[in-house]
């Protein structure tokens, strides 16, 4: 066990004790992910060398933000049972997660070493070669994944992030179409394809980011990428349907009032700008560049006083914004 690991886990023993109690206690309170560690605690109070429980309440303190504690259980996992190699990819994963690459390099390796025909530690690892920028070593672990399994998903997704990395666009936008014919659900491999089709200003954007929102209508961003696409081209009209459309699926997605704001501000429709802003603002309270831009609407209509409040508001949560900075300077001898 690398020495960080062993500190780590002689600091968060009380807490991890203190966690599992109130974990406990939460038992009683509803069903869930609380419930399901504290039984697993129980299980384990049982049968204290069963290393898959301890590595069951890993993951599942992972999905509650307890990494920590995880590595804790997973290591657990590990000196109970050294043969597993899902136990050592897990605890390589949970690292390349905290962007710790060298620490998590030696548990995957592991984990390969164990099971040479793991797929899924295979493509960790291409995933961390990608990361590195060591764009050979990542298709010698992808490739190694194809000539198993020529359908893999993933394994084109990560050779078309290669390709894009190393500005071959060609190559990458192959690899994608590749993955989506393969998994006409990968969402990410879409968005891509609309990135990439969108940089060299081909309309075919539009239809990869209305494809990447229908194989994943939770994530809004496909759609506005789409939005943006309209709005780079000035072409308003287009835009403000997106946005409207975004708006009338998710209310609390703060990006679609301010575009919205900032398209009515170009338009010199300052109220209807100042509207928008606002509600961007209520939703995301910390929105700097909404306070900036409201703040521009006041200043146009003379209202130097608000413009000041919002500029200062910008600048307390971006306090490196030089245009914030350069309005109050403009603003400050008409303020009487």
């Amino acid at each position: 066990m690398p020495k960080y690991y062993l500190v780590v886990a002689l600091m968060l023993l009380w807490s991890s004790c203190d966690f599992f109690s109130k974990t406990a206690v939460k038992k009683k309170s509803g069903p869930g992910a609380f419930q399901e560690t504290a039984e697993l605690t129980e299980q384990i109070e049982g049968k204290p060398n069963d290393a898959k429980l301890y590595f069951k309440r890993g993951t599942i303190l992972r999905t509650l933000k307890q990494d920590s504690l995880a590595i804790v259980d997973y290591q657990k996992a590990i000196s109970l049972d050294s043969t597993n190699a899902v136990y050592y990819s897990a605890m390589g994963d949970l690292l390349f997660d905290h962007k710790d690459v060298s620490g998590s390099l030696g548990w995957i390796q592991k984990a390969i070493q164990l099971d040479p025909n793991d797929q899924t530690a295979h493509l960790k690892l291409a995933r961390m070669f990608l990361f590195t920028s060591e764009y050979n070593k990542a298709f010698i672990e992808i490739n190694t994944v194809l000539r198993a399994d020529v359908y893999n998903t993933e394994a084109y997704f990560l050779k078309g992030m290669c390709y894009k990395s190393m500005k071959d666009t060609n190559l990458a936008i192959s690899s994608f179409q590749t993955a989506v014919q393969s998994d006409p659900k990968n969402s990410e491999a879409y968005l891509q394809l609309a990135i990439l089709h969108e940089a060299r200003k081909n309309a075919l954007a539009l239809d990869y980011f209305e494809n990447a929102y229908k194989a994943d209508s939770s994530n809004l961003e496909p759609l506005y990428g789409k939005a943006m696409y309209w709005q780079n081209q000035q072409n308003f009209s287009e835009a403000k349907k997106v946005f409207n459309r975004m708006i009338g699926i998710d209310r609390n997605y703060p990006k679609s009032f301010y575009n919205m704001g900032w398209m009515l501000l170009q338009e010199d429709s300052t109220e209807k700008a100042i509207r928008n802003f606002s509600i961007a603002i209520e939703v995301k309270p910390d929105y700097a560049e909404a306070y900036f831009n409201r703040g521009l609407c006041y200043e146009i209509q003379g209202n130097f006083k608000a413009a000041a409040a919002d500029y200062n508001q910008s600048l307390n949560f971006n306090a490196q914004m030089k245009a914030a900075q350069e309005a109050l300077a403009r603003i400050q001898p008409k303020i009487k």
